[in-house]
């Protein structure tokens, strides 16, 4: 064999292709040709949005939380509210019937006091009397309460406030469709219809 071969021949050499000294590192790359820097920055945005929807979550259940209470005490108020109104007006129900029994309070005793008149000690007269005295008291009380005594002899018939139970011919054109006997008064009571008057219609044949 031969011993002459040169210190550049002894020497290992480097695969070819390859460069000299330390093997240099390539930062890997990603799919897109971005660096890794960047996904974590991607990384960081998308922590911060999440962050702040559930910021904005937190505080649409504060607001709703803070609305329903107020519901709740609206509704509790208006039930109050409302349990008072009805008591009240219950109250004032009873006031106003104890007021109109309390005005019929005298009417009741000049009837207890005609009640005892005696045949023997009474005559027609004084019943007829007492009788008269009662009707007026007792009408002067209901009127004061509101009530209105409907007598329209003579009027024009208004089938709101009066019920026809007969007709009756009449020479005088200026009579037709008027009321002439009047069966039974009807009442209203402070506006309101509480019985119509029962009549007789007057009509013109002519």
């Amino acid at each position: 064999m031969r011993s002459d071969r040169t210190e550049e021949e002894r020497s290992p050499q480097p695969p070819a292709g390859e460069p000299d000294g330390p093997t240099a590192t390539t930062p890997p790359q990603a799919e897109d040709g971005e660096t890794p820097t960047a996904s974590v920055d991607e990384v960081s945005a998308r922590a911060e949005e999440s962050a702040e929807a559930t910021s904005s979550a937190a505080n649409r259940d504060a607001e709703l939380e803070e609305l329903r209470d107020r519901y709740l005490r609206l509704a509790a108020e208006f039930d109050n509210y409302r349990k008072r109104t009805e008591k009240e007006r219950a109250e004032h129900a009873v006031r106003a019937q104890g007021k109109l029994v309390s005005s019929l309070l005298e009417v009741i005793d000049d009837l207890e006091r005609v009640a005892d008149f005696t045949p023997e000690t009474t005559t027609v007269a004084a019943l007829l009397e007492g009788v008269q005295m009662v009707e007026r008291k007792l009408l002067r009380a209901l009127e004061a309460a509101g009530l209105e005594r409907l007598e329209p002899r003579g009027a024009r018939f208004d089938p709101e406030h009066h019920e026809a139970l007969m007709t009756a011919d009449t020479e005088h054109p200026h009579e037709d469709d008027t009321v002439g006997e009047v069966f039974q008064k009807g009442y209203r009571f402070q506006g309101h219809l509480l019985r119509p008057a029962r009549v007789q219609v007057r009509k013109h044949s002519g």
